[in-house]
């Protein structure tokens, strides 16, 4: 009889997250750009995927070489991140480093300078490399192809999937929306999504609201938010769980075309009931 090796199986999740301490990165075959003010300022054909330790998303990093306008910052002190603050988030300043490196500058003529836009690193094998703050460029280009949120991880993915599961979504007691013919959105690392028609929504309980949201997989969401007006939902409209309670991607990238016009609302803020049972609220952080 085989005798058990004392090993066990691990989840992948749990495999990856060990690594969250250290410095990653990734090389991509694709042709990067990044653009300021209608100039190409980043032009490299060795760009790699990077993760400063304990980065969620990831940000590009080319040799210096690759780069127009390059300069020692003027910075005197470079922003770090304590050890052990938990995971940085892509709301987390650029400037919030966690990796050893020089605090760079672009400098674009004579007259203007995109302070602390970058970090060369002094890692092996990612010596020489510069890591670019990616809002702080005007748009980036893979290949020909834009590039919106930042730039997309090449281990992360969506698939959407049609269900016949029946979903029942209340707020203070008040039915939002009734489904049987849902789309249901599995996003790596992300909390299971659902996606209703319109016409499965009383969609005279929302109001449209200013807010907007980019996703670099699924595109920019336009947002819903409870109408004050409707007497069933007056009491909770003001609040801050009635306010962009659910969203919409009206022209999704190509990753997430089947979730086009249909209305996802917040599991964090609603009750949601699954095929009769009751779904948890996620516990989602702050993208």
């Amino acid at each position: 009889m085989r005798e058990h090796s004392g090993r066990m199986a691990i989840q992948l999740k749990s495999y990856l997250a060990a690594a969250q301490d250290t410095l990653r990165f990734e090389p991509t075959a694709k042709r990067i750009r990044g653009i300021v003010d209608d100039e190409t300022v980043v032009d490299s054909n060795r760009a790699c995927l990077v993760w400063e330790p304990r980065r969620v998303v990831p940000e590009y990093a080319v040799p210096a070489a690759d780069i127009t306008g390059l300069q020692p910052s003027r910075a005197s002190i470079m922003p770090t991140v304590p050890d052990g603050a938990g995971p940085l988030y892509p709301n987390t300043p650029f400037t919030a480093h966690t990796a050893p490196g020089e605090v760079v500058d672009l400098t674009l003529g004579r007259s203007r300078t995109l302070e602390q836009v970058g970090l060369q690193l002094r890692e092996a094998p990612l010596v020489g490399y510069v890591i670019l703050d990616f809002a702080g460029l005007d748009s980036w280009l893979e290949e020909e192809e834009p590039v919106i949120g930042h730039p997309r991880d090449p281990f992360h993915r969506v698939d959407v999937r049609a269900s016949a599961r029946s979903i029942e979504i209340r707020l203070a007691g008040v039915e939002l929306a009734r489904s049987a013919a849902p789309r249901l959105a599995f996003e790596t690392n992300m909390a299971a999504r659902f996606y209703l028609p319109r016409d499965d929504v009383r969609m005279e309980l929302l109001t449209g609201s200013d807010t907007r949201s980019v996703c670099p997989y699924k595109g920019e969401a336009s947002y819903f938010s409870l109408d004050p007006g409707a007497p069933e939902t007056a009491d909770v409209a003001s609040s801050a769980r009635g306010r962009d309670i659910a969203w919409v991607y009206d022209a999704p990238l190509p990753d997430a075309v089947a979730l086009a016009g249909l209305i996802c609302f917040y599991d964090e803020k609603v009750d949601v009931t699954l095929d009769g049972v009751t779904v948890n609220h996620p516990l989602t952080p702050s993208l």
